[in-house]
């Protein structure tokens, strides 16, 4: 087995199954990989059984079971193509084969999803909304991937949100799933941020004055860049998010600097490092003037914690209101409560006086009008934030 699949059997198989891919699924297809070479092509076979499942549910007209085949094959061939860059026919294959399943998936889902596209700058970006079954307009949040991560991939994310009463808009960005080909990454997603904006508060169903964002990973990063230059929105989480993205360079995986020098369409490793460094929330933050809960998992082995954003907001003390939440024991999560509070629940928007706060937990409960002890939400020595019931904890003395 060389380093490549070692890599990935070491480190993917929870972030895999916990998105849609079958535990049993995992452990044949790795198990039975060599070369980091039959990658994609050992993933795409795996992802075609249920493709072929959910065709044949289509053609009986077991329209439930269909989306939930479809849906499976999709995340199934995003990971076929995930980071998988040495050979971009068979790549971009296995996603338009992601892409054509969701598309397929999504009347059938419940909710069911709509694909939207969007015109910018002389391409295209995507999304799927899918929106709960109460009353419009309903508050929304955009989640937005990481460096190779896609819309596909995203559907576990969206029912935790839905499940809560929230719309989601899954969108794939500069660099990443379909806008990857036309446009490359970029370090101002304040710009296809608020594209993205605008074609949700041109909708009818859609409650323009409740607007959040969730990114993870790279998108940790994309997600308060973007809340940073748009005011529409109202509420942040990033999650596991670097503060600079090229600072973590040395040491992250060869996938991932691989992956970001042809997603960013550098001309080398230098060139790519270069870039990377661009990507930052300095001179940002200031500016970042939405609730924001930042995370980071101390075992995460991409973005180091201490080089995290969470970590960052938390020592700098800038103008930001940002709650941080660090987690001991894992290496990424999902938070959706507290966003969830924020986007059903919020009152008025606070009056300029309540914008910022010595203590990043009662800026956050002041300018959502949570109250954090009612909500299931303890603060640690003024420090971070953990919400009771989502399996994440912080310690009272901060480890």
């Amino acid at each position: 087995m060389d380093e490549y699949v070692a890599s990935a059997r070491s480190h993917w198989g929870p972030r895999f199954t916990a998105n849609g891919v079958p535990a049993a699924d995992f452990a044949r297809v790795v198990d039975g990989l060599e070369s980091w070479d039959d990658w994609c092509a050992a993933w795409s076979a795996a992802a075609s059984i249920h493709e072929d499942l959910g065709i044949e549910a289509l053609d009986q007209g077991r329209l439930r079971s269909a989306g939930a085949h479809l849906s499976t094959a999709a995340v199934v061939y995003h990971f076929a193509k995930f980071v998988f860059v040495r050979d971009l026919v068979q790549m971009r294959a296995a996603h338009d084969a992601a892409v054509r399943c969701l598309d397929a998936a999504l009347p059938h889902l419940d909710p069911p999803g709509e694909r939207i596209e969007i015109p910018f700058e002389g391409s295209t970006i995507y999304g799927i909304l899918r929106k709960p079954d109460d009353r419009a307009p309903h508050p929304t949040v955009i989640c937005v991937p990481g460096l190779d991560s896609t819309k596909e991939e995203l559907r576990a994310t969206e029912e935790l949100f839905l499940d809560r009463g929230l719309a989601t808009f899954s969108v794939d960005g500069p660099g990443q799933g379909e806008a990857e080909y036309d446009l490359p990454i970029r370090a101002d997603w304040e710009v296809p941020g608020r594209a993205f904006v605008d074609a949700l508060v041109a909708r009818n169903d859609i409650d323009a004055d409740r607007i959040g964002v969730w990114g993870v990973s790279l998108g940790g990063y994309y997600a308060p860049r973007f809340a940073s230059g748009d005011e529409r929105i109202k509420a942040c989480v990033s999650l596991c998010g670097p503060y600079t993205f090229g600072e973590n360079w040395d040491i992250m995986p060869a996938l991932t600097r691989e992956t970001f020098t042809v997603r960013s369409r550098s001309k080398d490793a230098d060139d790519a490092r270069d870039l990377a460094l661009t990507l930052t929330m300095d001179g940002r933050t200031a500016s970042l003037r939405c609730p924001t809960l930042v995370v980071a998992g101390k075992k995460d082995r991409l973005i180091p914690w201490l080089r995290s954003t969470a970590a960052t907001s938390c020592c700098s003390r800038t103008a930001t209101t940002a709650a941080p939440m660090w987690l001991p024991r894992t290496g990424t999560a999902r938070p959706t409560g507290w966003l969830t509070d924020f986007e059903r629940d919020r009152p008025a928007a606070a009056p300029p006086n309540q914008r910022a706060h010595d203590d990043p937990g009662d800026a956050v409960a002041a300018l959502s009008g949570l109250q954090l002890q009612e909500r299931g939400l303890h603060r640690a020595q003024g420090v971070g934030m953990t919400e009771s019931g989502e399996g994440a904890h912080l310690a009272a003395d901060g480890t």
